[in-house]
């Protein structure tokens, strides 16, 4: 008898010192989250965002499957090879990318959710589904909980503003990049080719269009301008630079024809395809096809517009500054015969600012690891190793580093480039050694200019007119590209007709829709 109470006895001590182990532990436990919660993006410690990710259970391999836009790299399997190695040390897990080409990417990107296929990660933007696939339910909301618990290091880099420029509808659906970028557009011009024909500077509208014109007129064989309507893309791929920059307005949704003026106080939207400004650019347009700038097939181009810029079959191409310069830079490299420039069409105007939402990563709704997923996007962005080897390649390959926020483009650099690895942009990026000083210059003066206007973080939710926002895309496919690309003889009977096909399909409606959340927006930031 008395043994058996001497087990009874022993077993209870057991129990109770159990229990007490284990409410430590949960107290622990909550006592992290709770702490990486309340000091979510104000900097946690170290010591915390550690003791946080130590507590992930990681024992089990998972494989991630990754949606990017652009070419598949010639090299992706090498790069992502060593990839995981280094993904199955620090997280136990493997990713795959699947590549959405340039040529087709919008009319893909949209289907991949629709069919709700089997992936993990998508990149997007403020400019390729963002704000359409959060509202749709395409994205994963992305709680302060989750992003302080796996992605640590990201949600203390970040700035609080960046964070809340993600939101669509006051949630978090995307991690963003973590990157200061002015996102105005300018041209690259073969500079031998001016100075050959003895032409002024090309700095305005009008020098680029005599610019082109002489091209058009004197290189046989040769496009002046390149562009690739056929991948989709709304609106003329000048539109940027000769309609927003020239006037300083700003569109509010690539997907439909409303812009506002950035220094209007009372955020009034309009439809630009019904603006004295917008009458005159088509003349401007017409002027250039009917002088031969560009072919009259150019609705169905899919090549890669650089790739045959670099080739000599174009003379002149738009896009933004960055990616403009490091086509200099790669061309002075692998054509020095060519003398590429990048020029600015308006470089009187307001400028603006990237907000956090121009590049980043989201998880799709349906992901079956998003808690992996995030940790991946975290690596991505501030591992050191990881993020040199998928920005730039393997060393001695595709890049040199120099120092360690350089680099110079290795033998095989062509080979790992062209998709958007932007999407996990952050303050470990490198800085190529051969980019052109004078687009440095330019970038800035730039700075100096950047116009912060108060319709900056507004994002439109189309969610109450889907359907009209989908018909508005068709109509601009269909009757704005031809006219803008001077196909249409009659353009004043043509910018009419897209007027009135715009109108059948509900465009009043979606800017009363648009008003209203812009009013609401201004209302709340007073």
């Amino acid at each position: 008898m008395k043994q058996t109470k001497k087990t009874v006895t022993l077993l209870l001590a057991v129990f109770l010192m159990l229990a007490t182990l284990l409410s430590a532990c949960g107290g622990g436990k909550n006592a992290a989250e709770n702490s990486g919660a309340s000091n979510a993006g104000k900097g946690n410690s170290e010591a915390n965002s550690t003791e946080v990710t130590d507590e992930i259970d990681t024992s089990k391999e998972v494989k991630l499957k990754m949606l990017l836009v652009g070419g598949k790299p010639v090299d992706y399997e090498e790069v992502f090879g060593e990839l995981n190695k280094l993904l199955k040390e620090k997280i136990n897990a493997t990713v795959e990318a699947e590549f959405l080409d340039w040529s087709d990417w919008t009319q893909k990107y949209p289907l991949k959710f629709a069919a709700n296929e089997d992936f993990d990660i998508a990149y997007t933007a403020n400019w390729a589904f963002y704000n359409d696939q959060a509202i749709r339910g395409g994205f994963l909301e992305l709680t302060e909980d989750m992003l302080a618990k796996y992605t640590p290091k990201t949600w203390e880099a970040l700035p609080k503003a960046a964070w809340e420029q993600a939101k669509v509808s006051g949630k978090i659906y995307m991690v963003p990049q973590n990157s200061n970028e002015v996102v105005d557009k300018v041209v690259l011009i073969r500079e031998d080719l001016r100075v050959k024909y003895n032409l002024e500077p090309v700095n305005s509208p009008e020098t680029y269009a005599t610019y082109l014109k002489t091209i058009a007129a004197n290189e046989k064989g040769m496009g002046a301008f390149g562009a690739k309507p056929g991948d989709g893309w709304k609106w003329h791929e000048l539109d940027e630079v000769l309609l927003e920059q020239q006037n300083n307005w700003k569109v509010v949704d690539p997907n439909v024809p409303f812009a506002f003026k950035m220094d209007d106080p009372a955020g009034k939207v309009f439809n630009v395809y019904d603006t004295p400004e917008f009458t005159e650019l088509l003349k401007y347009y017409k002027d250039l096809v009917d002088n031969g700038a560009w072919s009259k097939n150019v609705i169905s181009y899919k090549n890669d517009v650089w790739q045959d810029m670099k080739a000599g079959k174009f003379a002149s191409r738009a896009q933004n500054l960055g990616t403009l310069a490091f086509n200099v830079a790669e061309a002075r490299r692998d054509k020095p015969e060519y003398e590429m420039v990048v020029v600015d069409l308006t470089p009187d105007k307001m400028k603006s600012a990237a907000v956090s939402t121009q590049n980043g990563m989201a998880i799709h709704a349906t992901s079956k690891n998003p808690e992996r997923a995030l940790m991946l996007i975290d690596l991505l962005q501030n591992d050191k190793e990881i993020h040199d080897l998928t920005m730039y390649g393997i060393v001695g390959k595709h890049f040199e580093p120099v120092g360690d926020d350089q680099f110079t483009p290795g033998p095989s650099s062509t080979n790992y480039t062209g998709f958007s690895n932007w999407g996990w942009n952050s303050l470990l990026n490198r800085t190529d050694t051969t980019y052109p000083k004078e687009a440095d210059e330019m970038l800035n003066q730039w700075q100096e200019k950047v116009y912060h206007y108060p319709l900056e973080t507004f994002v439109f939710d189309d969610s109450q007119v889907k359907n009209e926002v989908s018909n508005i895309g068709n109509v601009m496919l269909r009757y704005a590209i031809p006219l803008e690309y001077g196909l249409i003889q009659d353009i004043e009977k043509g910018q009419a007709e897209l007027i009135k096909q715009l109108q059948a399909a509900g465009i009043d409606k979606v800017e009363a829709e648009m008003q209203s959340q812009v009013d609401a927006f201004m209302a709340e930031q007073k």
